[in-house]
C-alpha cells in the first residue's frame, strides 16, 4: 500500500492567485477566541474590512463583555460569547472523543467544540459564506477574504496561504529544522467555509481541520488563496509533541491513502502497522540528524526532548486504535449530518443571529446605555442550568435590535447581554 508520511500535500489542492478569484461576499468571520482581548484587533479588522458579522467564541483568558466592547468600539458587529456553560445538546456527543476518553490521547482543549457550535449557528442564521480565524493569524491583504468567498463557487472549502510561522507539528517541524523538505498545508486557522461543507465536523483530536475537509468517504475539493500570516511561537515542547501525536498519525495516514486515489475506509491494521513503523523511524533518523547538526546545543536539546516524547506516545499507538477510530469518526460523520438534519427540520432557518440565538434558548439581552456602555438587561443564567437531554423548545421571535453588540456569557462572571454597533 506505500503506506508513509507524504512531506507535502499541495498536490490535493487547487491553488489561486488571488486576483484571479471571483468575488463574493462573508457573511460572518468566526473566531475560536481563547486569549486576551490584545489579541483581537486582527480578527476585528478583518471583520470591519469585510463588513462580516464578527463571533467571538470565548474562553480560557477570552472574556466576552471586554471582546465585544473592543469590536464595538471599532464599530463591528460582533456577537460574543462565553461558551462554557452552553447546553451540551447543542453539539452532540461523538464516538471518538468516547474512544479517547480516559486515555493519554484524549484533548481537553475546546477548539473543535467552538468551530463546530460556529457551524451551526451560521446554518440556522442562513449564512452561506464564512471564515473560521484563530485569534493569532494576521490578514494582511483584506481583499483575500472577497476572492476565497469567490471561490466557494466551485469549491466547498477554501484555505488562505500561510507566510507566517508554518503550522505544522512538532514533528514536521522538526523535518524542516534539520534540512528534509517539508510543507505545510491549509488549516482551521483561516478557512473559508461555504454552506455545502456545514455538513462536516471538527473531532476533538490534532488536525481537527484536516478531518474537516473529508466528506466521511474522500477529501472535499479545497483550494487554496491569499495569504495569512501565522505569529511565531516555540514547537518544540513534549507536552504538544504527546498532545499531537496520535491525531497527526491519523491525518497524515489517510491522506497519505488519498494521495494514491484511495479512501479512508481503505486503512486497514496492515495498513497502519506499515505507516506507524516509517513515521517511527522517521523520527528517530530526526533525532539522530539533530544530533549530528550545528543547530545550537540548547535548540539541539529542546528538539530532541520534543521528538522523543513524540516517539513514546507513538509507541502507544496501534493498528486497532487507528482503525477503531477512524470507524467511530465515519460514525460521528453520520451522527453530526443527522444533528444538523434535526435542527434544521425544528428550528429552521432564522433571518440573523438575534433569532437564532433566542430560538435556541441561549440567549438574553440588552441594550447598549444611552452613553454607549453595554447594560445587562437579561436573567442570568444559573450555573446549573445546562440542558442534559432533549433541546429546549425555540423561544418565540424577538425583534431585531438594530445597531446593536451581543455578548452571551456563560460562567460565574455570565449573563446574557445584547447590542450592535451603531
Amino acid at each position: 500500500m506505500n503506506a508513509r508520511q507524504h512531506r507535502t500535500h499541495a498536490g490535493l489542492l487547487t491553488s489561486v492567485e488571488a486576483g484571479e478569484a471571483p468575488r463574493a461576499v462573508l457573511d460572518a468571520i468566526i473566531v475560536p477566541h481563547g486569549r486576551a482581548v490584545s489579541e483581537l484587533p486582527a480578527a476585528i479588522s478583518a471583520a470591519r474590512q469585510a463588513n462580516a458579522h464578527l463571533v467571538l467564541l470565548c474562553s480560557l483568558e477570552a472574556n466576552a463583555l471586554s471582546a465585544a466592547l473592543a469590536a464595538r468600539q471599532a464599530g463591528v458587529r460582533v456577537t460574543a460569547i462565553d461558551t462554557d456553560l452552553l447546553p451540551r445538546w447543542l453539539v452532540p456527543a461523538f464516538a471518538t472523543d468516547k474512544l479517547l476518553r480516559g486515555t493519554e490521547f484524549h484533548r481537553k482543549v475546546d477548539t473543535s467544540l467552538k468551530r463546530n457550535l460556529g457551524l451551526l449557528i451560521a446554518l440556522l442564521t442562513g449564512w452561506k459564506r464564512i471564515l473560521f480565524l484563530d485569534d493569532d493569524i494576521v490578514l494582511p491583504e483584506p481583499e483575500d477574504l472577497a476572492a476565497a468567498a469567490g471561490l466557494l463557487r466551485d469549491h466547498p472549502v477554501v484555505g488562505l496561504r500561510n507566510a507566517g510561522m508554518p503550522d505544522n507539528s512538532v514533528v514536521c517541524h522538526a523535518l524542516r529544522g534539520v534540512g528534509a523538505p517539508q510543507e505545510s498545508f491549509i488549516g482551521g486557522g483561516a478557512l473559508v467555509v461555504g454552506e455545502e461543507a456545514f455538513s462536516s465536523f471538527f473531532p476533538n483530536i490534532y488536525n481537527e481541520d484536516w478531518f474537516f475537509l473529508l466528506d466521511g468517504r474522500t477529501l472535499r475539493s479545497p483550494a487554496v488563496t491569499g495569504t495569512a500570516i501565522q505569529r511565531p511561537y516555540d514547537p518544540y515542547n513534549p507536552r504538544r509533541a504527546r498532545a499531537e501525536e496520535l491525531g497527526d498519525t491519523l491525518a497524515e495516514g489517510v491522506y497519505g491513502l488519498l494521495h494514491s486515489g484511495r479512501a479512508p475506509a481503505e486503512a486497514n491494521d496492515v495498513y497502519w502497522a506499515e505507516f506507524l513503523a516509517h513515521r517511527r523511524q522517521t523520527i528517530s533518523t530526526t533525532v539522530a540528524r539533530i544530533r549530528d547538526s550545528a543547530i545550537a546545543p540548547a535548540e539541539k536539546a529542546k528538539m530532541a526532548r520534543a521528538l522523543e516524547a513524540a516517539i513514546s506516545s507513538s509507541k502507544e499507538i496501534t493498528p486497532d486504535l487507528c482503525v477503531r477510530y477512524l470507524r467511530a469518526w465515519q460514525a460521528d460523520c453520520v451522527r453530526w449530518r443527522n444533528h444538523v438534519t434535526w435542527l434544521r427540520r425544528d428550528y429552521g432557518e432564522r433571518a440573523d443571529i438575534e433569532h437564532t440565538l433566542a430560538m435556541l434558548g441561549i440567549a438574553g439581552f440588552a441594550q447598549p446605555g444611552i452613553d454607549g456602555r453595554i447594560t445587562p438587561g437579561g436573567k442570568r443564567r444559573p450555573r446549573s442550568t445546562r440542558y442534559e437531554g432533549a433541546a429546549p423548545k425555540a423561544s418565540p421571535g424577538l425583534s431585531s435590535a438594530h445597531g446593536t453588540v451581543q455578548v452571551l456569557q456563560g460562567s460565574r462572571r455570565q449573563g446574557a447581554f445584547s447590542g450592535r454597533s451603531k
